[in-house]
């Protein structure tokens, strides 16, 4: 079994990431400003959704990642094999550096305590996946989202050259319905997919010893582009 640590624990896809960890027998770690708004999500949860999500496996600290004590308290917490950065909010409430300075105190904190996988969920039309945002998107990231992109972009270069072993996950149009258990990796116009199969995809990338994408800047859809055989073995996810 792995030990995950979730960072922004609370989102929508965030707590999907949570959610199917624990469902998988893993131990989880989440750190969110406000841990109580943790609830089993819309996506996986079936008729439970909504209801506050408790396990014995997991341990919730409230706090920022832009507050290097709070990060330490999730390594501090237990041995941790991976991390999910999942962080969300709007610019004017979180400010228009948060992914980009939260994203480096949670990748410190890692090399302090010699954690080297981590899954870091973007969008698509960040960094060099701006062609394969739709046209109407295309408009919203340089005029209302032009802040939120900015910060995202600084927020990969940083995972890209942080020698850690990343893989930074761009997601196409996100929605809460049911995972459809399709992950296509797309190379031209991404289509939607649910944060369910957002979720899944990023614990792969930290638990799977031989995920293809590491190192690699993904753009994932349910719609088009070329869907990839996903192995959740026991042996391929080390628990042997």
């Amino acid at each position: 079994m792995k030990t995950i640590a979730v960072f922004g624990a609370s989102g929508l896809t965030s707590s999907e990431c949570v959610y199917q960890a624990l469902k998988n027998g893993d131990t989880v770690i989440g750190l969110a400003r406000t841990p109580e708004n943790l609830v089993i999500p819309a996506g996986s949860g079936g008729s439970s959704a909504g209801s506050p999500l408790s396990d014995d496996k997991l341990t919730m600290i409230k706090g920022s990642v832009t507050n290097a004590d709070d990060v330490a308290k999730v390594f501090a917490a237990g041995k941790v094999d991976g991390v999910i950065v999942g962080l969300g909010g709007k610019t004017k409430d979180v400010g228009e550096t948060m992914l980009t300075d939260g994203t480096n105190v949670i990748m410190s904190e890692m090399m302090k305590n010699d954690v080297k996988r981590i899954a870091v969920v973007t969008s698509i039309g960040a960094g060099d996946s701006k062609d394969q945002a739709p046209f109407a998107f295309k408009i919203l990231m340089s005029t209302v989202m032009k802040k939120i992109f900015n910060d995202k972009n600084n927020q990969e270069e940083a995972v890209a050259q942080s020698g850690l072993d990343y893989c930074i996950i761009r997601p196409g149009g996100l929605n809460v319905e049911a995972p459809t258990g399709v992950v296509n990796v797309i190379d031209g116009q991404a289509g939607s997919i649910p944060r369910a199969d957002v979720a899944e995809f990023c614990l792969d990338a930290v638990t799977m010893e031989n995920f293809p994408y590491i190192g690699k800047t993904p753009c994932i859809s349910s719609v088009g582009g070329t869907g990839w055989v996903k192995d959740r073995s026991a042996s391929a996810r080390g628990m042997d």
